[in-house]
């Protein structure tokens, strides 16, 4: 419940959806042929790419390094153009450690509608295009993740997208980045609010198709890109007598991280997946214990149903009236038939982190196995 009360409430400043106006003779004119596919004022065309600029990349990884948790989250702003979602800004939102969730969603809330108004009030990008979600080990199925972007394709242009970076991997120095939205069968899904296991079964749903990734690129401004190779490019030092190893020097020196052997990352990743797998299993019991509950209560009413049928069978026999069918429900509480949503959640998250340790063992492996080869032992 806390985390559709936040979802709800960060959409609280987003543009709610407006029923089509009724056809009128145009009054303007029309949009020339040339520019029908720029202009996608219906949002007709699909979105194909979500381009980052290079400004919101150092946003996200500032915001991501500086934030008191791995959980660090934002809006994205921009444009889609021609298929392509383009990024131009982002914002930060605050994190809150308090227990009142509702009152943290509710500053949460009015910090984002800030933040928009007075972006439009300097001509800045104030167009909500999705959400950027930090994580780690690449786990980012989570339910505040789902119900933010579930109110996001429902309220935005092409449904909006979030951009996932993981923490992890910026840290061995590869910038992590890609865009997801939520499939269609999903979606279906979550509307009717029902993810019973003959609902999965129909929507044909697992862990692997709550998601589905957009290609991403990263769009650097060609000044920026000129400035980093001037920096990235050796110089000559000036002062004489310098040791020729020394002679040249850079403004970016190389940096030698990938190179690391060490092993505490594949030991976080063994306790997330022993942890995540204690979760599921709890998932699972908890799920187990409701659908006892539920073949206990069907049998009884059940029972009771078949016994009626035969006291009114021995009525007719001896001439009497059959007694009045009674509601069923209203005799027996059948409980409805359990979520497995967050079951499937934490399946994703198992998934996630072991192919992050099949990654990072791999690699482990490779630079031990070429250390001990260059060390000629």
């Amino acid at each position: 419940m806390a985390a559709t009360s936040m979802a709800a409430a960060l959409a609280a400043s987003l543009p709610a959806p407006q029923a089509a106006p009724a056809p009128a003779a145009p009054t303007y004119e029309a949009i020339p042929a040339s520019m029908s596919k720029a202009i996608d004022i219906e949002a007709e065309i699909p979105l194909t790419c979500v381009q980052l600029d290079g400004l919101v990349v150092t946003k996200i990884l500032k915001h991501s390094r500086e934030a008191p948790s791995t959980t660090a989250h934002g809006l994205l702003l921009g444009l889609d153009l021609d298929g392509i979602l383009e990024v131009s800004n982002s914002f930060p939102l605050p994190h809150h450690n308090n227990d009142d969730d509702d009152k943290s969603a509710k500053s949460i809330a009015r910090y984002q509608a800030s933040m928009l108004r007075s972006l439009k009030e300097v001509q800045g990008d104030d167009n909500v295009v999705g959400f950027y979600q930090a994580t780690t080990l690449g786990a980012f199925f989570n339910q505040t993740l789902v119900d933010t972007q579930a109110i996001h394709q429902e309220r935005l242009r092409h449904g909006g997208i979030v951009i996932v970076h993981d923490l992890s991997q910026t840290a061995r120095g590869n910038a992590s980045f890609r865009a997801f939205k939520l499939t269609p069968a999903f979606m279906d899904a979550y509307k009717k609010a029902n993810f019973s296991a003959s609902s999965l079964i129909s929507h044909r749903l697992t862990f692997s198709s709550i998601l589905e990734e957009v290609p991403l690129k990263i769009r650097t401004n060609p000044l920026l890109s000129s400035f980093l190779g001037a920096m990235a490019a050796p110089s000559t030092s000036s002062l004489t007598g310098v040791h020729p190893k020394s002679a040249t020097t850079s403004a970016l020196p190389p940096s030698f991280s990938v190179l690391d052997l060490g092993n505490t990352g594949l030991t976080r990743n063994l306790e997330q997946i022993a942890e995540a797998i204690d979760s599921y299993r709890t998932e699972e019991g908890n799920v187990a214990y409701h659908s006892r509950q539920i073949a206990r209560e069907k049998l009884r009413a059940d029972t009771y149903v078949a016994k009626r049928k035969e006291e009114n069978a021995s009525r007719v026999a001896q001439g009497l009236n059959p007694l009045p069918e009674e509601d069923i429900s209203r005799l027996f509480k059948i409980p409805p038939e359990p979520s497995r949503l967050e079951s499937m959640l934490l399946l994703g998250q198992v998934d996630a982190f072991a192919k992050s340790l099949e990654s990072n063992a791999s690699a482990g492996l490779v630079k031990m196995y070429a250390a001990r080869a260059s060390s000629g032992i």
